[in-house]
């Protein structure tokens, strides 16, 4: 089955080029353009993508009032890619705190923005090794850790937070622990779900600001 993908962006021709872009994938579909925030979280609701490549800076809230709302809302299953022009400190992690799955300027070969849907709509969204030193950094000059509410990880799960939080890909992850990519998968999920978090962005932002990683 196609990737559903829904565009919101400001710029019609931006979003033209993203439709040739993803449209050229024989495994994803755009599905829907919005200009502003609030068509964005309309067209949500209407037409259930997998996956919103959102801008930040748009008319009706903008792209990240968008996201959070989207992303707490239990109705919709989407995964949101923040696509933006401006590679901002802020920016990226107000994306991260609203929920986004995934973090992309707009200058990035054609092949990433597709990589980056199919990544995000199968719930494996994966920070990148550059922004993930910056979550690194920002965490690191910040105060100590807050202590992290009791989790009941296990070892090895405990393990595997780890080195996601080195953006560490799922085959990196069973390479290096020498386990299989399956059980690597197991174990990812029951971390979602013992943090309490939607993916793998959100769980690399919780192990930095609890200590765990």
């Amino acid at each position: 089955m196609s990737v559903r993908v829904l565009l919101a962006d400001d710029h019609a021709l931006m979003r033209a080029g993203f439709r040739l872009i993803l449209d050229s994938a024989a495994d994803i579909e755009v599905i829907g353009e919005a200009a502003t925030g609030e068509e964005a979280v309309r067209l949500a609701h209407e037409r259930a993508p997998d996956v919103i490549c959102m801008d930040v800076q748009m008319p009706g809230g903008g792209g990240l009032a968008a996201t959070r709302e989207i992303v707490a809302d239990p109705a919709l299953q989407c995964a949101v890619v923040i696509v933006t022009t401006f590679d901002r400190d802020d920016y990226l992690f107000e994306a991260l705190e609203a929920g986004a799955s995934g973090f992309l300027l707009k200058n990035a070969a054609p092949e990433d923005l597709q990589s980056a849907v199919r990544v995000a709509a199968a719930g494996d969204a994966l920070l990148a090794p550059e922004v993930t030193r910056r979550v690194i950094a920002r965490f690191a000059a910040a105060p100590a850790p807050q202590p992290a509410p009791t989790t009941d990880l296990t070892d090895r799960e405990s393990e595997v937070l780890r080195l996601m939080a080195q953006a560490m890909s799922n085959a990196e992850i069973a390479a290096h622990l020498v386990i299989g990519e399956a059980t690597v998968k197991t174990h990812v999920s029951n971390v979602l779900l013992k943090l309490g978090v939607r993916d793998r962005v959100a769980a690399v932002v919780y192990a930095y600001r609890h200590g765990l990683a």
